[in-house]
């Protein structure tokens, strides 16, 4: 496959999609992993059809919870509109693991190998739109703007299961998970934690460092674990459960911001 094919893909069937462009609230979401389609030049990547369906394919439940946030904010909503598997737009290029061969225990033969002509063609189709569209918003707005990545996780990873059940992660700017974390006596019995399951240090803040800590905006990557949003009632409790932790740390932070200017 070569960059015209990733051209046409691109014009036929857009890879990016933004939900309430104009939403006057003060949160932009970003879902990154919201969709296990892959286009039909890249053969599904050689998998199966439960590998196709499977978390490695995408973050199951993300989008239905990205979209009730957003509702619920008046957010701006900015989700890639293909797999992970094709590209990780919460990778950036020169990371493998942007189009990785091998996730968890499932092997991707289309990710086998790829020359660099075959890596900058999918960069070019689906990163770059994807940081386009989140540039394009985030430049219009002001610096009282708070981002917002939503993703999910599998309850057991390398046969390990695990128990976080609210994850806020945050690079070097952790003023909105600080507010957030005061907050958790709100949510008895949820288990919510820093850094968990992932971290910086697995690479997964990548959106969260190029698009709102360079902008020095307020920001958080929430990674809830997938068991928790398998039908639209679980999805609406998690809503609430973010929005109870969310709300009043935003008010917070705007104080803060507020005196310190």
């Amino acid at each position: 496959m070569n960059l015209d094919d990733l051209k046409d893909i691109a014009r036929s069937d857009p890879l990016v999609n933004v939900t309430n462009a104009g939403g006057e609230g003060r949160v932009v979401l970003l879902c990154e992993h919201a969709s296990r389609w892959i286009p039909d030049a890249y053969e599904g990547l050689g998998l199966s059809a439960e590998d196709l369906t499977s978390h490695a394919a995408w973050d199951p439940g993300a989008l239905e919870l990205s979209m009730t946030l957003a509702k619920a904010l008046d957010g701006v909503l900015i989700a890639s509109k293909a797999s992970r598997l094709v590209y990780d737009c919460n990778r950036p290029p020169e990371d493998r693991d942007a189009m990785r061969d091998q996730s968890e225990l499932i092997s991707v033969p289309g990710n086998v190998d790829l020359s660099q002509q075959d890596r900058d063609a999918r960069i070019r189709s689906v990163y770059e739109p994807f940081c386009s569209a989140v540039d394009s918003i985030l430049d219009k707005r002001g610096s009282d703007t708070v981002v917002v990545t939503v993703h999910t996780f599998t309850p057991v990873y390398f046969g390990k299961h695990r128990s976080v059940e609210i994850g806020l992660l945050h690079d070097d700017d952790s003023r909105l998970v600080d507010a957030m974390l005061t907050h958790t006596d709100k949510l008895p019995g949820v288990i919510v934690a820093r850094n968990d399951p992932y971290g910086p240090q697995d690479g997964v803040t990548h959106s969260l460092k190029i698009h709102a800590v360079r902008r020095g905006l307020p920001n958080v990557m929430i990674e809830i674990r997938n068991d928790l949003v398998r039908s639209a009632k679980q999805v609406e409790q998690v809503a609430q459960q973010i929005l109870a932790l969310l709300l009043p740390a935003l008010e917070e932070i705007e104080s803060k911001d507020t005196f310190n200017e």
